[in-house]
Parts: structure tokens; sequence; C-alpha cells
């Protein structure tokens, strides 16, 4: 309070007469902009209005004070509220933000064309480069000119005749040639010292130009190699190299713009003989969805209170913006597929959140839908914008996903690839060498395995399957792996091959199922040269499991283009002459 008052010194008051009369003094306050004018007969009263003046003053500023913090809260409430209140607007118009964008990758901003300009001052680092409108040098030095010699008619003047009379012409002579000689010495001295100041000052000067050079070739190098690997991956891509594909849909999803909040996280798997993009998507959990719609400033009792969405209101906000979520990656994703390199494009939508049902923190898969690109240009986006009909949209194209997303409630990916299994293996081809002579009953257990592989490969590869081996050591009960991508029957197969010469028994089949099990696998094959038991038949009835015996397994081959046999009776003896 003290500092915001400011008075002039006690002076004396006189009568228009000119007798005192007594004291007075002048009082501003700056907070108030308040001036007052005080003044007493006794000295004391004049320091007990002042007193009292200040007291005064202390209550009306804090009720200023009080009131500028109410008015400050009141401001900060409305200025909350407006933020909250533009967070909700942009969260509901998801989908609608990106229908205005262009998702197709513009390579040209993705090169460097910043000029360089660098200071020796910094760090000789390329991480330390600065760049300006300019690239010239970034300072310069002027040499410090030479001084001229004196003039001899500065220093030796006219000799008076009377000087000559008395003799002192040689003497003044003498001093004048003095004079000159050492104001030369004195000139000579500076321009020595000028000489050796411009030598350093060149040298510095080259020294900071050379690293200057050195510098910016680093940079010019760095950015022409950059914008080389940008020309390398635009050619690449539109010559649909997977590699380049797979980046080029990782550049457009990141491009897209989402709350800082949201998890931008996704795994992409792209197959290149039917043209569909895999997308494992981490979507934002229903905590990292604004809830506050409204802030105000209770004036009574001195608090701010938020106001929130209702439980039942904020679930259907989060149901509408993961459908939002899901069509709009589909939109940048085809809208920015120029060479038409995709012609569908699978999306498992996973949630880490914690369960409300069981209170443990889960990742789940909430939603998978497959949209094939000519159905989904199709729609309308527009119009489902306009009518808000996000969920009616995500299922026409055959999405599931529970009732209520909120509820974290898992569902199965429509198709889930997982490539990254370490036991897989290089493979080798075993089916061209066969012929009605080769018995497969008796060939080696792992060209067996591989001849599995090759004919399941053939199978799956119709609808862009893959398979593959995995490694015999610690295999975990499993051959091979299959990835079939067809929406209603594919999925991950575990494939068993038993070479054996004795019917398979009932154990085997059990192993499979739990292998199949264990391994989240949507089924189970068994292949055998030999054959199944009825209680084998039995255990895998009503099961995902498919047992293929010998048969099956030549007839497999034959659809295939392959023959060979399968003779029992040959193979046991021939393996045991192997053993022996």
């Amino acid at each position: 309070m003290n500092n915001l008052v400011e008075s002039s010194k006690v002076y004396d008051k006189y009568t228009s007469t000119g007798r005192h009369s007594g004291f007075q003094i002048d009082l501003y306050h700056s907070g108030l902009d308040e001036h007052k004018h005080l003044s007493a007969v006794e000295h004391s009263a004049l320091l007990g209005k002042v007193h009292n003046q200040k007291i005064t003053w202390q209550t009306k500023w804090e009720r200023e004070l009080l009131k500028h913090k109410q008015q400050s809260k009141e401001e900060n409430a409305r200025s909350r509220t407006t933020k909250a209140q533009a967070k909700l607007k942009q969260i509901e118009k998801t989908l609608e933000h990106t229908l205005s964008i262009n998702d197709a990758i513009d390579w040209e901003p993705l090169k460097h064309k910043d000029i360089f300009y660098w200071s020796p001052n910094n760090k000789p680092s390329i991480n330390h480069l600065k760049f300006r409108k300019s690239d010239g040098y970034p300072e310069t030095t002027t040499l410090i000119k030479k001084k001229e010699n004196p003039l001899e008619s500065e220093f030796f003047t006219k000799i008076g005749f009377f000087q000559k009379l008395f003799g002192k012409e040689e003497n003044i002579k003498t001093e004048q040639q003095e004079k000159f000689d050492m104001a030369v010495a004195s000139v000579e001295a500076n321009n020595e010292e000028i000489n050796i100041g411009n030598i350093e000052r060149e040298t510095e000067l080259k020294a900071k130009q050379k690293l200057w050079d050195i510098e910016k070739t680093k940079f010019e190098n760095a950015q022409s190699t950059h914008n080389t690997k940008i020309e390398s991956l635009k050619a690449q891509y539109n010559r649909k190299d997977t590699t380049a594909i797979l980046e080029y849909c990782e550049m457009v999803l990141n491009n897209s713009e989402y709350p800082d909040n949201f998890p931008k996280e996704f795994d992409l798997q792209y197959n290149e003989k039917n043209g569909m993009l895999l997308i494992d998507y981490q979507l934002p959990s229903i905590d990292e969805i604004p809830k506050i719609n409204n802030v105000r400033y209770v004036k009574s009792r001195d608090e701010v209170e938020e106001k929130t969405l209702s439980q039942s209101a904020h679930a259907k906000l989060y149901d509408t913006v993961i459908y939002q979520i899901s069509l709009r990656t589909l939109h940048e994703l085809f809208e920015a597929d120029l060479i038409n390199a995709l012609t569908s494009v699978n999306l498992n939508g996973f949630v880490t959140a914690t369960n409300p049902a069981t209170g443990h923190k889960e990742t789940n898969c909430i939603i998978s839908v497959q949209a094939m690109k000519e159905t989904f240009e199709a729609i309308n986006l527009e119009g489902i914008v306009k009518n808000k009909s996000y969920k009616e949209c995500f299922k026409s194209i055959k999405g599931v996903g529970s009732s209520k997303l909120s509820t974290m409630t898992a569902v199965k990916p429509l198709l889930e690839l997982n490539k990254s299994d370490k036991r897989f293996r290089d493979h080798y081809e075993v089916a061209d060498g066969l012929n009605n002579d080769v018995n497969i009953a008796a060939m080696h257990w792992e060209d067996f395995e591989h001849l599995v592989r090759e004919i399941f490969q053939k199978e799956f590869s119709g609808n862009g399957g893959e398979v593959k081996v995995t490694q015999a050591s610690a295999d975990g009960g499993v051959d091979a792996i299959a990835f079939d991508p067809d929406p209603i029957r594919g999925g991950k197969i575990v494939i068993q091959a038993k070479r054996y010469t004795n019917v398979v028994g009932v154990a085997a089949v059990r192993d499979l199922y739990g292998t199949v099990m264990n391994e989240g696998a949507t089924k189970g094959i068994l292949v055998t040269t030999s054959d199944f038991g009825p209680d084998s038949y039995d255990f895998a009835k009503d099961k995902p499991i498919t047992l293929l015996s010998g048969s099956n397994l030549l007839h497999l081959l034959e659809k295939h283009g392959h023959n060979a046999k399968i003779d029992i009776k040959e193979a046991k003896r021939i393996l045991k002459e192997d053993m022996l």
C-alpha cells in the first residue's frame, strides 16, 4: 500500500494576511489515481489525517483489487468456456475437418530448400546452422589504412634574418631535422602495427571464410542427399514399390491433424498381391475425449465451477468420434492413393484404457472394418457429416463394433496379420522335384515340412494369403503359419506337418487344439502322410481344426499340378534302413 501513496513534504499554511495558520500536505494514490490535499492547525493532527486517509484509500484499493480479481476470474472462466467449447467443436468435426483437405502427399514441400547462413561464432556443427535470406559471408573486415609520412614543409620552416645573424641557423636546422625524423619514425612504427593488425585480420577472416565454406558444403551435401531421397521415394512409390507404399501411407496418416492428446500410433502391412492395406490403429480412450463444456465464476462463493457433459452424453460423443476416426482414416488413405495401389483397407482400432467392467488396464480391439476402395469412394461423406450418420455409415460397410464403444468391449478383428513372428525361417521349394515314384511318407522330415508350406502357399495365394515355415527348434508345436486375408474364413492358421507311418493318435490333435488357443489363431490344420483314428476325428468335431490324411494331401498336391505317392509299407522299410 505504502508504495502506491506518494506525498509531498509537510509545509506551512498562511492566511491571506500572512499569519501562520497551520500545516498542509499533498497526497497521491497511483493505483486509484486520486489526489488529496490535507491541512490542520496542529502538525500532529495533520499526521492523523494522513493516517486516516491512507486507511480509507487502502480499504478502497482492496475493494478494487477484489473487484479486479473477480473480473479476472470471470474473464478466465469465460476464456476457459470458449476454449472448452472450441475443443468439443473440433472433436465433433473430426470427419468434416478432412473433407476440405487434399490428403495426397505433395513431394515438393518435403524437400529442403533453405538458403545457407552460418555464423562462425556458433559451434561449427551442422546442427547449429542458421538460415537467412542471403548466403553471403556472415561478416567482412575493413583493413586499416596506413598513415602517410609527414611532409618536410611542415617541419623545415624558413629561418629568419636575425636567427642567422646571431648564428642559430645550424641549431634550428638540427632541431627541425630531429623533429622530422621522430615524426617519420613514429609514423613508420604505427604503420608497422597497422600492417601486423591487418595481416591478423586477413588471416582470421580467411580462416572464418574457409570454415564457412566447409559448413556450407556440409549443408548443401546434406540438403542434396535429403532431396535425392525424396525424389527416390517418389519414384519408388510411382513404381508401386511395397516399401515406398507403406512409407507413403504412413506419411498420409502422420499428416492427419488430431488433438495433441490423441495417440498417433499405428502399424501398417501391405499385401502387394491383392492391394490390401492392414492397419492396427491406436484410438483415443474415452478419458482423452474432453467433457468440460462450460466454466463459470460463482461470485457468492468466490469459486470457479466446471460444468461437464453427462456420462451418457460423453459416452455418445466418444462413440461418434471413434466412428468418425475410422471413416476419416479410410477416406484419407483412399484419397491420397493416386497410383491406385490400394484396392482395400482393413482397419483394426485398438484402445488402451482401464476397462470399467474389470478395473484393469487393457488393450482391446473395439472396431474392425474392411472397405473396398471403389465401394467407399461412392459414399457421400458430406451427406454423412450433414446427417451425422457416422455409425450408420460404418455399419453399412460391414464395420464391426459393440453397440457402445465406450464400454471397451473387445471384438475380433476381421483380419489380423502378425508377420513379426521371430520363429519364421527361410524356406525352399520341394514340389517341383516330385513325381509318381517319390514316396513322400519316406522323405526327410524337414523336406516334408517345406512341401506342406509350399502346397498351402499355393492354396492360399489365390486371395493374397501367405504361409511361413517356423524354426525346427523350439517351434512350440507349430511347423508353419498361414495368414489368410479372407474376411470371412481368414486370419491366422496354425499348420502342423506329421510325416507318420502310423495312425495319428488323439493326443496330437489335442496338442494342436491347445496350440491354436495359445497362438490366438482362427484355425488349426494337421497334415499327415498316414491317417487319423476315430477318436481323433471325434475330438476335432465342432472345433476349429481340419485333419488332412495322406490321401487328402495327395489330392491337394494333384490340385496344384504335382504327383507323388504314399506307400506306408515301403516308407517303414526305408526309414528303418536309414536308422541302421
